[in-house]
Protein backbone atom coordinates (compact mmCIF):
# COMPACT_ATOMS: atom_id res chain seq x y z
CA UNK A 1 0.00 0.00 0.00
CA UNK A 2 1.69 3.13 -0.77
CA UNK A 3 1.25 6.05 0.95
CA UNK A 4 -0.65 9.37 -0.14
CA UNK A 5 0.43 13.05 -0.91
CA UNK A 6 -0.09 15.08 2.04
CA UNK A 7 -0.77 17.91 0.37
CA UNK A 8 -3.44 16.95 -2.43
CA UNK A 9 -4.80 13.62 -0.81
CA UNK A 10 -4.82 12.37 -4.15
CA UNK A 11 -1.99 10.30 -5.56
CA UNK A 12 0.76 8.22 -4.12
CA UNK A 13 3.29 10.45 -2.52
CA UNK A 14 6.76 9.94 -4.73
CA UNK A 15 9.24 12.08 -2.64
CA UNK A 16 9.36 11.15 1.16
CA UNK A 17 11.09 13.15 4.11
CA UNK A 18 11.70 11.41 7.71
CA UNK A 19 14.01 12.66 10.47
CA UNK A 20 13.98 12.63 14.15
CA UNK A 21 13.94 16.03 15.79
CA UNK A 22 13.90 16.85 19.77
CA UNK A 23 12.60 13.02 20.19
CA UNK A 24 9.76 13.77 17.53
CA UNK A 25 9.15 12.17 14.10
CA UNK A 26 8.75 14.78 11.33
CA UNK A 27 7.57 13.02 8.05
CA UNK A 28 6.70 14.72 5.04
CA UNK A 29 4.84 12.84 1.92
CA UNK A 30 4.37 14.79 -1.02
CA UNK A 31 3.48 13.70 -4.69
CA UNK A 32 5.75 14.46 -7.47
CA UNK A 33 2.93 17.74 -8.87
CA UNK A 34 2.89 18.90 -5.34
CA UNK A 35 6.68 18.92 -4.72
CA UNK A 36 7.26 21.19 -7.91
CA UNK A 37 4.64 23.18 -6.38
CA UNK A 38 5.81 23.76 -2.95
CA UNK A 39 9.32 23.88 -3.34
CA UNK A 40 10.05 24.27 -7.87
CA UNK A 41 11.90 21.87 -9.37
CA UNK A 42 15.44 22.00 -7.52
CA UNK A 43 18.30 19.46 -7.92
CA UNK A 44 17.98 17.02 -5.61
CA UNK A 45 21.24 18.92 -3.48
CA UNK A 46 19.30 22.22 -3.67
CA UNK A 47 15.92 20.37 -2.29
CA UNK A 48 18.11 18.50 0.64
CA UNK A 49 19.87 21.82 1.67
CA UNK A 50 15.85 23.38 1.84
CA UNK A 51 14.52 20.90 3.93
CA UNK A 52 17.82 20.80 6.15
CA UNK A 53 17.34 24.20 6.84
CA UNK A 54 13.23 23.42 7.65
CA UNK A 55 14.23 20.49 9.96
CA UNK A 56 17.37 22.50 11.55
CA UNK A 57 20.26 20.33 10.85
CA UNK A 58 23.08 21.67 12.95
CA UNK A 59 24.83 18.79 13.88
CA UNK A 60 28.45 19.99 14.80
CA UNK A 61 30.22 17.43 12.13
CA UNK A 62 28.55 19.04 9.51
CA UNK A 63 29.81 23.00 10.70
CA UNK A 64 33.54 21.06 11.11
CA UNK A 65 36.01 22.29 8.25
CA UNK A 66 39.67 20.72 7.74
CA UNK A 67 41.69 24.04 7.82
CA UNK A 68 44.09 22.62 5.59
CA UNK A 69 42.40 21.38 2.59
CA UNK A 70 39.01 22.76 3.17
CA UNK A 71 37.15 19.60 2.84
CA UNK A 72 33.73 19.62 5.15
CA UNK A 73 32.12 16.35 7.00
CA UNK A 74 29.16 16.58 4.25
CA UNK A 75 31.58 16.47 1.57
CA UNK A 76 32.71 13.41 2.81
CA UNK A 77 29.51 11.81 3.11
CA UNK A 78 28.69 12.40 -0.63
CA UNK A 79 32.13 10.85 -1.81
CA UNK A 80 33.50 8.57 1.04
CA UNK A 81 37.09 10.22 0.28
CA UNK A 82 39.08 12.82 2.60
CA UNK A 83 40.91 15.50 1.09
CA UNK A 84 44.23 15.16 3.00
CA UNK A 85 45.88 13.66 6.12
CA UNK A 86 45.09 16.20 8.13
CA UNK A 87 41.22 15.62 7.78
CA UNK A 88 41.45 12.00 9.86
CA UNK A 89 42.48 14.26 12.92
CA UNK A 90 39.21 16.55 12.35
CA UNK A 91 36.94 14.26 12.24
CA UNK A 92 38.32 11.62 13.74
CA UNK A 93 34.79 11.51 16.28
CA UNK A 94 32.95 10.74 12.90
CA UNK A 95 34.94 8.49 11.16
CA UNK A 96 35.92 6.06 14.20
CA UNK A 97 32.86 4.06 14.04
CA UNK A 98 32.79 3.62 10.61
CA UNK A 99 36.39 3.00 10.53
CA UNK A 100 35.84 0.06 13.04
CA UNK A 101 32.46 -1.53 11.29
CA UNK A 102 34.92 -1.83 8.04
CA UNK A 103 38.31 -2.74 8.95
CA UNK A 104 36.98 -4.32 13.09
CA UNK A 105 39.60 -2.51 14.67
CA UNK A 106 40.69 1.38 15.05
CA UNK A 107 44.41 0.56 15.50
CA UNK A 108 46.80 -0.64 12.79
CA UNK A 109 48.40 -4.22 13.55
CA UNK A 110 50.75 -4.12 10.63
CA UNK A 111 50.09 -6.32 7.26
CA UNK A 112 50.67 -9.56 8.58
CA UNK A 113 49.64 -9.39 11.86
CA UNK A 114 53.08 -9.10 13.22
CA UNK A 115 54.73 -11.48 15.55
CA UNK A 116 52.17 -11.16 18.22
CA UNK A 117 49.14 -12.63 16.29
CA UNK A 118 48.79 -16.70 16.09
CA UNK A 119 47.37 -18.64 13.83
CA UNK A 120 44.43 -19.17 15.60
CA UNK A 121 43.90 -14.99 16.23
CA UNK A 122 44.15 -14.71 12.26
CA UNK A 123 41.53 -17.32 11.85
CA UNK A 124 39.28 -15.12 14.09
CA UNK A 125 40.12 -11.92 12.35
CA UNK A 126 39.18 -13.70 9.40
CA UNK A 127 35.99 -14.90 10.38
CA UNK A 128 35.10 -11.59 11.70
CA UNK A 129 36.08 -10.02 8.05
CA UNK A 130 33.84 -12.57 6.41
CA UNK A 131 30.78 -11.30 8.19
CA UNK A 132 31.45 -8.47 7.42
CA UNK A 133 32.05 -9.02 3.63
CA UNK A 134 28.62 -10.32 3.48
CA UNK A 135 26.95 -7.59 5.37
CA UNK A 136 28.54 -4.82 2.80
CA UNK A 137 27.66 -6.75 0.02
CA UNK A 138 24.42 -7.47 1.37
CA UNK A 139 24.10 -3.45 1.68
CA UNK A 140 25.58 -2.73 -1.72
CA UNK A 141 28.95 -0.76 -0.06
CA UNK A 142 31.21 -2.37 -3.10
CA UNK A 143 33.86 -0.42 -1.49
CA UNK A 144 34.19 -1.57 1.47
CA UNK A 145 33.51 -5.25 0.47
CA UNK A 146 36.78 -4.92 -2.13
CA UNK A 147 38.67 -3.18 1.00
CA UNK A 148 37.30 -6.54 3.11
CA UNK A 149 38.52 -8.77 0.80
CA UNK A 150 41.74 -7.18 0.19
CA UNK A 151 42.64 -8.05 3.99
CA UNK A 152 40.74 -11.53 3.98
CA UNK A 153 43.38 -12.50 1.15
CA UNK A 154 46.63 -10.85 2.85
CA UNK A 155 45.26 -12.54 6.52
CA UNK A 156 45.02 -15.70 4.18
CA UNK A 157 48.42 -15.32 2.86
CA UNK A 158 49.76 -14.69 6.35
CA UNK A 159 48.70 -17.68 7.51
CA UNK A 160 49.32 -19.81 4.62
CA UNK A 161 52.95 -18.77 5.27
CA UNK A 162 53.12 -19.33 8.93
CA UNK A 163 51.85 -22.50 8.31
CA UNK A 164 54.27 -23.51 5.60
CA UNK A 165 57.59 -21.60 7.85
Amino acid sequence: MSIICQQCKKRPATVNFIETVGGETVALHLCEQCYKYKYGEFENVTANAILNGLFGDTSPARKKVCKVCGMRFEDYEKTGLLGCPSCYDVFKEELMPSIESIQGKTYHIGKGGGDHSSEHDLRLRLKKLQEQLEAALTRGDYIAASRLNRQMTSIKNAIRGGSNG
